[in-house]
């Protein structure tokens, strides 16, 4: 099968400038695709797994991926579908983040068959300025320009130069690759589709109109209540484990709606079509369940962060749900409580009434406490404590780092050992 064929039926096609073309070229041999990303942040977050996923998808069908990683277009930042500008950044900023994606980039890719990893810091800043206007900017029609709908939307508030020129340097890179890097197809998001049709329209002007060199876009995600995919209350969803936490991540998954659900296994999982279908008709018949919902979760986490981070979330979950969180490790407890109310709190021991009213403030009185505690409802690290006399100490579990204390079936509470 066709590699686009697949795409179409995952939803994941969204514009191509030759359709055609493109599908005889993907079809005859191995093609060098790409995709950048701006140094904007030190991690990626998951709506930079949308192309990536794509351009995965290549690679397991035998192609070569290119990721760029934009240090010199990221030092001046693109023009945003904000109304304002971007903020610049210092270049020890940039550099850091280009670090922090290029190891992000290297374990999403270096799993199978060869992958490149390019800086277009390394040609763009040997650019001067004269080399730029008349090798470059001459072949660019400013009313052109000033149509691609990026540009278009922020004329009413303005635009300063800088970023208006961006799609120029962009067009650079796809020229660059096409040189240097037997680049012929680039990918990208919706909103890309004027940069990249900049950078084929300079590949024509300078290669030539036979020069074959193709862009397609992914289609915007959105959920199916139409809110934007990707956030959350607390933020975006980062692929840095110490920013969102692997269990953060898989909840996030597991947590999607049915109506949601087996788009997100088309487009962000590599399973197959019937195993696809299969999730489907369990989503109708036994929405219950959540099979694909476990299953996306699964799939996705183990792509972003490997099987070890799955079994840990797993576990993490099956400890919450169960109530059973004395087996869990000071690691996981990190992770599985880092959004649970808390307190930081001394190592010292204390009878656990005290400790309850006066030191956490978990309960709000004394004779509560108490009551709570003679019911059984109290449970100390996963243990039931019944006892009004019991001492509570720190050091005794989870490497003095944490106490646990569970109210009921699910008020959940963390001491922070200070």
């Amino acid at each position: 099968m066709n590699i686009l064929d697949d795409l179409k039926w995952r939803g994941a096609i969204n514009q191509e400038t030759d359709h055609d073309g493109m599908y005889e070229l993907v079809g005859k041999k191995s093609v060098g695709l790409y995709v950048g990303i701006d140094p904007t942040g030190d991690s990626m977050h998951i709506g930079h797994l949308i192309p990536f996923m794509i351009l995965k998808r290549f690679q397991l069908a035998g192609h070569h991926p290119v990721i760029l990683i934009g240090g010199g277009t990221g030092s001046i930042g693109d023009p945003s579908g904000k109304k304002s500008e971007r903020v610049l950044q210092t270049m020890d900023q940039v550099r850091h983040n280009v670090k922090g994606l290029t190891r992000q980039a290297e374990k999403l890719f270096g799993q199978d068959g060869k992958f490149e990893i390019v800086n277009n810091y390394d040609w763009l800043s040997q650019l001067s300025l004269l080399d730029f206007l008349r090798d470059y900017g001459k072949l660019f029609n400013v009313n052109t320009m000033l149509n691609k709908e990026i540009v278009a939307s922020r004329l009413e508030v303005g635009i300063s130069f800088t970023e208006f020129t961006y799609q120029i340097l962009q067009g650079v890179d796809f020229l660059h690759l096409y040189r240097h890097n037997d680049v012929q197809v680039q990918l990208g998001g919706a909103d890309q589709w004027g940069n990249i049709t900049s950078g084929i329209d300079l590949i024509h002007k300078v290669e030539g109109q036979d020069a074959k060199a193709y862009g397609m876009t992914i289609p915007l995600m959105l959920k199916a209540d139409g809110t934007k995919f990707g956030k959350t209350a607390g933020g975006a969803v980062w692929l840095d484990p110490e920013k969102t936490s692997p269990y953060e991540f898989y909840q996030f998954w597991i947590n999607q709606d049915d109506k949601d659900v087996v788009r997100y296994l088309k487009y962000f999982t590599f399973l197959s079509r019937e195993e696809i279908d299969d999730l489907a008709k369990k989503v109708e018949t036994q929405p219950e369940k959540r099979e694909a919902q476990r299953r996306l979760a699964e799939e996705v986490t183990k792509f972003v962060h490997g099987q070890d981070a799955v079994d840990q979330a797993e576990h993490i979950s099956k400890a919450l749900f169960s109530g059973d969180v004395s087996q869990l490790t000071t690691a996981e407890i990190e992770q599985g409580f880092k959004k649970m109310p808390s307190v930081e709190v001394s190592s010292e021991p204390l009878d656990i009434v005290q400790w309850l009213v006066d030191v956490t403030k978990f309960e709000p009185s004394r004779r509560q406490a108490r009551e709570d505690i003679n019911n059984g409802a109290i449970r100390i690290n996963g243990e039931k404590v019944q006892d009004v006399d019991f001492e509570i100490d720190p050091s005794k579990k989870f490497d003095g780092k944490f106490v646990i204390v569970r109210r009921g079936k699910k008020h959940y509470f963390l001491a922070r050992i200070k």
